[in-house]
């Protein structure tokens, strides 16, 4: 799931808002699209616009535990993708006269990157119905459904050797061959033979020195912050036990065209960085492995990444992410923002108790 909770400072126009989160469902094919099976295959189905029920619950929080159970169970609400819409939200009013909305996306229908159009479009939403109006959007100029069929097009078959998917694949191939199948943590109990998948966030606050130290050290070498990041995080777990081969995955925003940044959907991909490290290494060296790395994986990052692990086939097993287990996001693209009129909208983290990975190492730029 992807959660998005604010903390309003003051009561908004519930009416206004749950038209507006209504609209906004409208607008985007994705948030209203179910997902059933035909004869083994799955498919997506956009249920009308006219008629799609749009579920919004306004609550009564009397107490701090009581509100953090009713955000809980927004957060980590287990969709029914066959029979509902991958969007859900609660309004909760508290005895101070403040508000939570909370507001939950399934990752098949949004990415991070989904976060700002959402509440673009939603903070137009509430105005235009506080003026006793719809909004006067343009129309978006493609759905998710168009982009799904333009990557088949332009990517191609595996089949054919000319194909954009075939010559990829052959990329990922060679920089994948004899990936180790886990990486060793220095972990305080044994794994499981089938993972759980529960985990949670542990907040860490960058210094402004060590971000401005990191920022010269990207600029003198000329590489990104990320590569930093990347480099150093490859170095540690080497330190930690993990070997000198690292696989690290990463995600990549997938919106190579501008007609989809005001897109909500899943455009995310999932490319692996393998680092290899000798005892006689300098950082340097590292770093220079990492942006050659990074850079070919730029240039074949449309491959999908479930194609990908079918490609590898590596051991197929329940209890580790395949390919990689610990993981690296770097988020510097625009930080979501909700404007509800005048009232103040205070963005506050919340967590769905899940991990996909060992360690997901979330950096955010503010």
């Amino acid at each position: 799931n992807v959660p998005m909770r604010l903390r309003l400072q003051t009561q908004p126009d519930t009416d206004a808002l749950i038209s507006a989160i209504g609209d906004v469902v409208r607008r985007h094919e994705s948030l209203r699209t179910v997902f059933t099976e035909t004869d083994g295959t799955p498919v997506q189905q956009v249920l009308p616009s006219e008629t799609v029920v749009v579920p919004v619950e306004v609550r009564q929080a009397t107490a701090a535990a009581q509100l953090e159970t009713l955000v809980s169970q927004v957060a980590r609400y287990e969709f029914d993708l066959e029979t509902e819409i991958p969007i859900r939200a609660r309004i909760i009013n508290t005895d101070d006269d403040q508000c939570t909305l909370i507001l939950v996306v399934h990752h098949i229908a949004a990415d991070g990157w989904s976060l700002v159009p959402l509440m673009r479009d939603l903070s137009d939403a509430y105005t235009a119905r506080r003026n006793g109006h719809q909004p006067d959007w343009e129309p978006l100029t493609v759905q998710y459904a168009d982009y799904t069929l333009w990557q088949r097009d332009v990517l191609g078959t595996e089949d054919d050797p000319d194909s954009v998917l075939s010559q990829q694949f052959a990329y990922w191939r060679t920089e994948l061959a004899d990936l180790p199948e886990q990486t060793t943590l220095p972990l305080d109990r044994p794994r499981p033979p089938t993972a759980s998948y529960h985990g949670d966030i542990q907040p860490l606050h960058i210094e402004p020195d060590t971000r401005h130290a990191i920022e010269h050290l990207a600029h003198q070498h000329g590489v990104t912050p990320a590569m930093i990041t990347q480099a150093a995080l490859a170095v540690l777990l080497n330190k930690l036990g993990a070997g000198h081969d690292i696989p690290l995955g990463s995600p990549i925003a997938g919106r190579t065209d501008d007609a989809l940044n005001n897109l909500i959907g899943f455009f995310v991909n999932t490319w692996v960085l393998r680092i290899h490290l000798q005892p006689t290494d300098t950082f340097t060296d590292t770093l220079t492995q990492v942006r050659e790395k990074a850079l070919a994986a730029y240039a074949n990052q449309d491959a999908p990444f479930e194609q990908l692990v079918e490609l590898l086939n590596p051991t197929r097993t329940t209890a580790h992410h395949p390919l990689f287990q610990t993981s690296l996001a770097f988020q510097n693209n625009t930080l979501p923002h909700l404007t509800l009129g005048n009232i103040n909208t205070t963005y506050e983290p919340t967590s769905t108790r899940t991990s996909r990975f060992d360690l997901l190492f979330n950096i955010v730029e503010p």
